[in-house]
């Protein structure tokens, strides 16, 4: 018979959850998983999660902080990432912090000394910080609660995206083995899941596996002829709008980003010849707006949070269609329509296969040519290529056409998807805030947000995302009880 305590548990749980999830963050309702995540990490439970990019990972292990005690330790790739997400948190009224390389001893010690005293309750470390024996010992004296692992699949080697210095993750549970551990993901197939458990050694976990199907986004594959003239054309169609366009080489990306500022656009490139200190310069320009196209090798990317995006360009073919997913999965962040177009040549291939053929393990070169003809196919289908996507994650798509690619909706060459496949979006895609807003109204609150941002020296979407604005410049309110009525405005933010 269930105990009184836990029955009066069970029943104020779900109240305090919705509560929580307003007043910090502005949402009436969750995502698809959400809540069920939630509920099991409050209950001290393992779990692992597959959800796309945008799905609201983030707040799995945020909310559950919010309402239990204790501190949640979250291990991330990139400094950049860490601040970012930081930034957000204290933007959202959450005690947030990081330990990394870039801060110094003493300012290590500060935030340490702030966890302490209960001043801090989310945490965010590199994986190379676990290896160091006194950080090790430090934590074993602070009130950690949990760990969240981000972008999980890193630490397998069949992920796209392997870091050998997340190894140091499959220590946790040995060391910490009282601390559930919650690990998380947007691209995995099921053999990197499954690595995943091994590595972090997770005995029965909770697995969750949201549907890969980003609705919002539409995806095409264009001819790569005249490229450039092409990514003009693209480009006309989303002005003062944010794009990423991947190449393959160092040299194109200088190429194609030299000939866009000569057109006068704002461009800036990424790539691993430049300095980490030009890198992380660049990256910053373009999260906060400076810079409105970032033209990248896929050295760019993982863990951008940058939420409005509205245009990916891949020059070149991607070297693997979980590549290609987690690289299109920076567009539309914030769940509004956005466009992925690939530009195909089978010259593309022929330089991938060069590369290919001085592999010297065979295994290894025949997984990696099996990898690029699986981006060919994807390139010359037939039909829907959302299925095709889908498919590859082990997910059928039920309906007869997505009216979001190139192969149900036949757009007019070049021009932004048509009104049938943003009526399609939008039907399917309830967390899409209504079109129905004042666009002369959104770009004067798009010039004060920055402003703002300017002043508070943060992304421009962290004080609001677009959404949110088009919400403002639709519903107009002038109260404060209207305006927290507002998709994303909570009392805290």
């Amino acid at each position: 018979m269930p105990r009184k305590h836990d029955i009066i548990q069970r029943q104020w749980l779900p109240t305090s959850m919705y509560i929580t999830l307003k007043k910090y963050f502005g949402y009436d309702a969750f995502r698809p998983l959400q809540k069920e995540i939630i509920e099991r990490v409050i209950a001290n439970e393992d779990c692992v999660v597959l959800m796309p990019t945008g799905g609201g990972k983030s707040l799995c292990f945020q909310l559950p902080t919010l309402i239990r005690d204790g501190i949640t330790v979250v291990i991330s790739p990139l400094i950049s990432l860490m601040k970012d997400q930081v930034d957000g948190l204290i933007a959202s009224g959450v005690n947030a912090a990081l330990i990394n390389s870039s801060l110094t001893q003493s300012a290590i010690v500060t935030v340490i000394e702030q966890i302490k005293s209960g001043d801090v309750k989310i945490l965010y470390i590199a994986p190379e910080r676990l290896g160091i024996p006194e950080f090790e010992a430090t934590l074993h004296m602070l009130p950690v609660s949990l760990f969240a692992i981000d972008e999980a699949h890193c630490i397998s080697e069949w992920g796209h995206d392997f870091r050998p210095e997340y190894r140091n993750l499959n220590r946790l549970r040995t060391k910490f083995p009282n601390i559930p551990i919650i690990a998380l993901t947007a691209t995995a197939t099921e053999k990197v899941r499954d690595d995943i458990v091994k590595q972090l050694a997770l005995p029965s976990p909770n697995i969750f596996v949201s549907s890969f199907n980003r609705q919002n986004l539409s995806y095409e594959v264009l001819p790569k002829k005249d490229s450039f003239k092409t990514i003009l054309s693209l480009l006309t169609h989303y002005p003062n709008e944010s794009a990423i366009i991947y190449c393959f080489s160092r040299k194109d990306t200088e190429s194609i980003a030299d000939k866009l500022t000569k057109h006068g656009y704002k461009a800036g490139v990424y790539h691993a010849g430049l300095t980490a200190e030009k890198r992380r310069d660049n990256q910053e320009r373009f999260i906060r707006d400076d810079i409105r196209i970032m033209v990248a090798t896929i050295a760019f990317g993982m863990g951008i949070d940058k939420p409005d995006v509205r245009l990916v360009i891949h020059h070149s073919l991607p070297k693997s269609v979980e590549g290609y997913y987690q690289e299109t999965g920076r567009a539309g962040r914030d769940g509004l329509p956005a466009r992925c177009v690939l530009l195909f040549s089978l010259a593309d291939k022929f330089k991938h296969e060069f590369f290919i053929n001085r592999i010297a393990d065979e295994g290894e070169k025949q997984q990696v040519r099996e990898n690029l003809n699986q981006v060919i196919t994807y390139c010359t289908l037939h039909y829907c290529r959302r299925k095709f996507l889908l498919r590859y994650f082990n997910e059928e798509y039920q309906a007869v056409s997505c009216h979001n690619c190139d192969k149900c909706v036949a757009p007019a060459p070049l021009l932004p998807p048509t009104p049938a496949m943003r009526k399609s979006t939008t039907k399917e895609n309830t967390d899409i805030v209504s079109s129905d807003f004042n666009p002369t109204l959104f770009e004067i609150l798009r010039q004060v947000r920055t402003a703002e941002a300017t002043r508070l020296k943060v992304p421009p979407y962290i004080v609001f995302g677009d959404k949110t604005l088009r919400d403002m410049a639709s519903k107009r309110p002038v109260t404060d009880e209207s305006f927290l009525t507002i998709h994303g405005v909570g009392e805290k933010n």
